[in-house]
């Protein structure tokens, strides 16, 4: 997918380098790491089954290949040397926990069966505090499953999806019921999709998902957050439905292309906040479907960038609650589209910076002196006939919003204003 790479490249780069330098690599996979003096070492996939069965309390993998499917029934440390590999029998899940305070460190995990019903992963644990860390999942359906697994971590780790046609492939990260979990310090790439359904309070933070379908899908998840992160290259790099109270915080979600390509979606949710993340290169940057609710919880932008988007805010129906406040809108080919016989007059938008505003500022208080207003003939000609929608960025369309500016008479309404907009962006473009 070497196309949103460059889109990437070219837009978030371009636009917004400072933010692109805060997000520090991740520094996951497996490390070296030595036995203690006395360590006991599992010799071999049978003496691995006993130890784990009834054994003590931490376990060492040598740098081998263990070919076995293991279940973790209690409370164990399980650590590898670096070399270390579990390496399934293709049939079933690699490694089981049904334990509290599991710890399954520095191993490589391959080989799961290909059940999508039973979804077969490298990982898959249940129970309160288990910990994964750097941990390589490869050639296996799902990834790691955390499933009613509480209080749970993973971090520090890599999932690359199995060689297999995308529409076959399970989820990369899933976890389901698990309230008050973290994941951080991930890689992940070629997979489904990272989901967190119906599991509350989750940190999701300096995760970098590529070239999946959803980068990162929240699902009845109130009150988690998702900082830090690049999610680039995916169909969908965000999307939150019926969830309420996320924060979005200093992420970069940058090259989600295609006919359904959409930078962050929403979905019925309420009290979300974005700030500081940079949304460039996508064919939607900003997807609102009766998102917020409740026009009292409001869902709020404020200090992102939006970049060189097809389509930088996509409205479906009506729009309300909704406050844009100190954004940089830089170089959208369309500011605003709305779907469904919707209007976006509803939303607020203060203080924001426009790459193609020109008003003037008398008063030298940083602040246009008339108000900047998005009026696009065309995109009312979308919005009344969808069928046009392929036509943006053409000439055609483009001579259509031409012939409007030269005949007032034929002119738009306007979409969306901004009564105080920005005449300097609010990120300053460092190398």
């Amino acid at each position: 997918m070497k196309r949103p790479a460059a889109l990437f490249s070219a837009a978030t780069l371009l636009f917004d380098a400072h933010a692109v330098a805060t997000v520090a690599p991740v520094a996951s996979g497996t490390i070296e790491l030595t036995p203690p003096p006395g360590a006991i070492i599992a010799r071999d996939e049978g003496e691995l089954r006993r130890l784990l069965e009834d054994g003590p309390s931490e376990i060492w993998l040598a740098p081998r290949t263990y070919r076995t499917d293991l279940k973790i029934h209690r409370r164990v440390a399980l650590r590898g040397v670096r070399g270390a590999t579990i390496e399934g029998t293709r049939t079933q899940t690699v490694v089981r926990i049904e334990a509290d305070d599991v710890e399954l460190e520095n191993v490589t995990i391959r080989a799961s069966g290909r059940r999508n019903l039973g979804e077969d992963a490298g990982v898959r644990a249940a129970g309160a505090g288990v910990a994964i860390r750097n941990v390589v999942v490869e050639d296996t359906l799902f990834g790691v499953i955390l499933e009613r697994c509480v209080r749970c971590t993973l971090e520090r780790s890599v999932v690359r999806g199995a060689d297999m046609p995308a529409s076959l492939r399970g989820d990369g990260i899933k976890l389901w019921e698990s309230h008050d979990s973290t994941v951080r310090d991930n890689h992940v790439e070629h997979v489904r999709d990272v989901v967190v359904w119906y599991s509350r309070r989750v940190v999701c933070e300096r995760n970098h998902v590529l070239n999946s379908r959803y980068g990162t899908h929240f699902m009845y998840a109130h009150d988690s957050v998702a900082r830090d992160s690049r999610l680039i290259g995916n169909a969908v790099g965000i999307f939150v439905m019926y969830s309420s109270r996320l924060h979005l915080e200093r992420d970069v979600v940058a090259g989600a292309r295609g006919a359904a390509g959409m930078g962050i979606g929403f979905k019925e949710s309420d009290g979300v906040v974005i700030v500081g993340t940079s949304i460039a290169g996508n064919t939607t940057g900003i997807y609102l479907d009766r998102s917020p609710r409740d026009p009292r919880e409001k869902v709020s932008f404020d200090d992102n960038v939006f970049a060189a988007n097809d389509v930088a805010i996509r409205v479906h129906g009506a729009a309300g609650g909704v406050a844009f406040h100190g954004n940089d809108f830089r170089a959208n080919t369309v500011v605003i589209e709305v779907d469904g016989g919707g209007d976006a007059l509803g939303l607020d938008f203060s203080d924001n910076y426009w790459s193609e505003y020109d008003g003037y500022d008398l008063d030298g208080d940083g602040r246009g002196d008339i108000p900047h207003e998005v009026k696009r003939y065309s995109s009312e000609l979308v919005t009344e006939e969808p069928s046009v929608r392929f036509l943006h960025g053409t000439l055609a369309l483009q001579l259509v919003d031409a012939l409007a500016r030269a005949f007032p008479l034929v002119g738009a309404r306007p979409l969306i204003v901004d009564r105080t907009p920005a005449l300097r962006p609010h990120r300053a473009r460092r190398p």
